[in-house]
């Protein structure tokens, strides 16, 4: 029998969350029962994918955006509703949000550059003193069919800035909020950026920077880390799993 126990510890240690710095509270947020037999995984805890994944018979839910964000919240209101379902439940709740953010292996800034096939894949742009996100290089191409991979990849209709040269070797990936490190991508000569989301800035950095920049959303640029580590725990575990899909365009 696979127990709630065996599960955090397995991802705690593989996540590497004790020297990831983060307020993020990575790891078990709510306590279920104590017998896992099916996982279920999203990108972000949600009053819909609770009852979703309830409806299917979870044990536990497993996400990248959890809900603890390093503030003291009283159990009222959403937030009291989301935390009194899976308590009512007995389903147990696992975040991790910088540590798969950053994970070489499962991580989705990493896997998005695999996806483009990318060579010597290194770490890149500093969140409050670590880097979160990869670059690497790619097969000289043009922008148009990298968006297309990427796309695939994750599910979503892409939004380009296309100020970059004709042809993208150079690419960097931050994925979720990540445009405030667009910067760092300047700053290394990066062809192309990759990210979650923009703001009003982005468009003008990247034409005076010379440089591309996709986004992909901020949901569904995570989506790709989170299946990896579902794949994980089920090869690892031998659980029943699901991805529960609460779309979001943005």
């Amino acid at each position: 029998m696979t127990t709630r126990e065996d599960i955090v510890r397995f991802l705690n240690d593989y996540l590497l969350i004790a020297s990831v710095p983060d307020c993020s509270h990575n790891g078990l947020q709510v306590q279920g029962r104590d017998a896992v037999r099916k996982v279920v995984f999203g990108v972000s805890a949600n009053l819909e994918l609770f009852e979703r994944a309830a409806d299917a018979g979870a044990d536990m839910i497993i996400v990248h955006h959890g809900l603890l964000w390093g503030k003291e919240q009283p159990l009222t209101g959403l937030f009291g509703r989301r935390v009194g379902f899976l308590f009512q439940k007995q389903i147990s709740l696992l975040g991790y949000h910088l540590p798969l953010d950053k994970h070489p292996v499962i991580g989705h800034n990493a896997l998005l550059l695999k996806t483009l096939q990318a060579q010597n894949i290194r770490p890149f742009a500093l969140y409050h003193g670590q880097e979160i996100g990869f670059r690497g290089e790619v097969t000289p191409a043009a922008l148009e069919p990298l968006v297309h991979t990427l796309e695939s990849a994750c599910g979503a209709k892409a939004f380009v800035l296309p100020f970059g040269p004709r042809t993208v070797r150079q690419v960097g990936v931050v994925s979720g909020g990540g445009w405030s490190m667009l910067g760092d991508a300047i700053d290394q000569k990066l062809d192309l950026f990759i990210t979650g989301v923009l703001d009003e800035p982005v468009q003008e950095l990247c034409r005076e920077g010379h440089i591309h920049c996709v986004a992909l959303g901020h949901y569904n640029s995570e989506k790709i880390g989170v299946l990896a580590l579902m794949d994980l725990v089920r090869a690892q575990f031998g659980v029943e799993t699901e991805f529960i899909d609460v779309q979001n365009p943005i």
